[in-house]
């Protein structure tokens, strides 16, 4: 089969999504004038070493994207096995106003670089200023691009100087409403490594 996007793909579901997987999850914790957010988003990865940078894309203009907008800050939380229910309730479009820490009873903890909350017990969060927004392709596509001003750890996560993703199972983007969970990293050095 060949189709081209601009012209459709005759199947009952968008096939993309489910080509570019598994995709990493950033559950995005932000604050602004009617209160704090929490969201997934699933067009996330990271893209530089020195300084650290992330970036994610926003389809559609939601309450993530206003609250930096007005902040110029945002939290990536990683997403474990363990925070998958709950992760996909917070994707829920709710009013502004409505907290999805509260509603989904996540506990927050206070960032140490910028004026933002994270979720507490997370294995890893990114807090993050923004460098760049750029507009894609299409209505309301929008690409975030962040500075990682800091890092948390969780502590049972670290073995032997390592983060390690089998002590929390993390959570990736399939395509539809599919999730994978990985479950085993095979190690492999690179050619000049050897």
């Amino acid at each position: 089969m060949f189709y081209r996007p601009a012209e459709g793909h005759g199947l009952p579901h968008n096939p993309f999504n489910a080509i570019v997987t598994p995709r990493p999850i950033a559950w995005v914790s932000t604050t602004g004038a009617q209160g704090d957010n929490i969201a997934p988003h699933s067009f996330f990865n990271a893209v530089a070493y020195v300084p650290p940078q992330v970036v994610f894309a926003s389809t559609g203009i939601k309450d993530t994207l206003t609250n930096i907008r007005e902040t110029g800050v945002f939290a990536v939380n990683i997403v474990e096995e363990a925070m998958l229910k709950a992760m996909s309730e917070t994707s829920a479009l709710l009013p502004r106003d409505k907290d999805e820490f509260v509603l989904n009873d996540l506990p927050k903890a206070p960032c140490e670089t910028i004026a933002c909350p994270r979720l507490a017990g997370a294995p890893a969060t990114l807090e993050c200023r923004v460098v760049q927004e750029v507009q894609l392709l299409g209505r309301d596509n929008v690409l975030v691009i962040g500075e990682v001003t800091g890092i948390h750890l969780r502590d049972d996560c670290l073995v032997n100087g390592r983060f390690d993703a089998t002590r929390f199972h993390p959570v990736a983007r399939m395509g539809y409403r599919d999730y994978a969970i990985v479950r085993e990293v095979i190690e492999l050095a690179r050619p000049n490594e050897r």
